[in-house]
């Protein structure tokens, strides 16, 4: 063993450390998560032992007189991105973006970087996986940057602390923080130490200086950010990139945010030019829909304050097997096996004999239970073979007694229907207190979930 080195292990899911291999995480409970790796026992110097060597005497600081402007978030000019990080880059955030290779996070970084950098801001692009031509070339597509963008290709640590110490941009962006490597950790890169140690020196730098760093990261198989657990707890603002590679729809969704709100998405499209913007999801999802067939039925759901309208589409048919079959696409399986059971007790449409297949057409992944009327629905349109008017729109959650609940912000939900062109809206009876009268549409009140059924049977 070499001198100034010894082995520990780490738990890849929330970077607990042990001297020696165990089957459990004593801290996050799960199993065979442990990896061995080497490290250094040499002490390293950090911002605290900094300060103090220069002779700056850290104190605390009364919360009163801490002062915040109004003004202080930097507007990337995307909206979109704009609203999921809670109104605008906050100075001195630190950023974790993640996705499915080849989704777009550079792709959007790079566009962050052109209007911050068009817009007077110093921007700094460090990137440990792609060539100064490479950037460039995805640059010509984007459009044209300006000299306050600078392009920096290097993986390690030292040499970027001392770069961004010496040029002190407005924002940074690191791609990929899997890529990046400290001297005094001997493990490789994208180990659980070398990730762990990497975002440690990029968040003193981010607090120290008012830095906002964006990090890229990988994602493992299961769709979470590779490395420990511990990273995403490090940073501020966690955004995941998702949808289909293969696909022009991209979905940013925020999983954590200390300056805002994880419950809003933004929604782009993938084009040659970049990513651009789809300012009426609702819209886009829409996009396509078959009119005067079965099985089908418009639904509404909140993603924060934003409403969006998506398709539930049902295939119900007799099985051929003594163990019917059931799928779920976009919404959660469990989910609809419950509503089946509901619709087969409570309601008496016999689906145990059945296949039957449930997808949110346009790719959306949606769990609100508010879906829940649109998915019973057009379960019940396939198998009794009813067209659903195209006009139609439902929300409501369905409990196990069949009694349809109330959903938040219903007349939210009710003014975009009217915005897209739909009549008639069927919605829990129990919001009726909290809706105000809307010219040109049909409020269908129902209380359970064979008064819905009823009316739509009824045409």
């Amino acid at each position: 063993m070499l001198k100034n080195k010894k082995v520990v292990y780490f738990c890849q899911e929330c970077g607990y450390e042990s001297s020696k291999w165990m089957g459990q995480c004593p801290g996050c409970k799960a199993w065979n998560t442990f990896v061995e790796e080497a490290v250094s026992t040499k002490k390293t110097s950090s911002s605290g032992s900094r300060t103090m060597a220069q002779g700056q005497r850290p104190e605390p600081v009364k919360l009163k007189d801490i002062r915040i402007s109004e003004d202080e978030r930097r507007l990337t000019k995307i909206g979109e991105l704009d609203r999921v990080l809670g109104g605008g880059i906050v100075p001195g955030s630190l950023v974790l973006v993640g996705g499915d290779p080849g989704i777009g996070k550079s792709t959007l970084l790079l566009q962050v970087c052109r209007n911050l950098s068009l817009s007077g801001s110093s921007v700094l692009y460090i990137s440990g996986e792609e060539s100064l031509r490479q950037i460039r070339l995805r640059a010509n597509r984007i459009g044209e940057f300006n000299e306050n963008l600078q392009i920096f290709c290097e993986t390690n640590l030292e040499t970027i602390r001392e770069v961004i110490e010496r040029k002190k941009p407005d924002m940074v962006v690191i791609d990929s923080i899997q890529t990046m490597f400290h001297e005094d950790i001997s493990s490789a890169p994208g180990s659980v130490s070398q990730v762990r140690e990497s975002t440690n020196i990029l968040m003193q730098i981010a607090k120290g200086l008012g830095i906002s760093i964006f990090i890229v990261g990988h994602v493992t198989k299961e769709g979470n950010v590779a490395g420990p657990r511990v990273l995403e707890h490090m940073v501020d603002t966690v955004l995941y990139f998702e949808g289909d590679r293969h696909a022009s729809y991209r979905i940013l969704r925020a999983v954590k945010n200390r300056f805002g709100s994880t419950n809003e998405i933004g929604v782009f499209e993938m084009r040659g030019t970049g990513l651009e913007e789809v300012k009426n999801p609702s819209e886009f999802m829409l996009n396509g829909k078959p009119n005067g067939t079965s099985g089908s039925i418009v639904a509404c759901s909140m993603e924060g304050t934003r409403p969006i309208l998506v398709e539930i589409q049902a295939l119900v048919c007799q099985s051929n097997f003594g163990i019917p079959r059931r799928t779920a696409v976009g919404t959660d399986f469990n989910r609809v096996n419950l509503l089946m059971a509901v619709l087969e007790k409570k309601v008496g449409i016999h689906l145990a004999s059945c296949d039957a297949y449930v997808n949110i057409a346009g790719g959306m992944k949606m769990t609100e239970p508010a879906i829940d009327l649109g998915i019973s629905l057009a379960v019940v349109s396939s198998c009794k073979d009813i067209v659903i008017p195209d006009s139609v729109l439902a929300f409501g959650e369905v409990g196990l007694s069949g009694e349809v609940r109330a959903v938040s912000m219903a007349a939210q939900r009710v003014s975009e229907a009217k915005k897209l062109g739909f009549t008639t809206v069927i919605l829990p009876k129990v919001c009726q207190s909290s809706m105000e009268k809307t010219e040109g549409m049909n409020l269908v009140y129902v209380e359970w979930i064979q008064d819905a059924i009823r009316y739509i049977m009824k045409g």
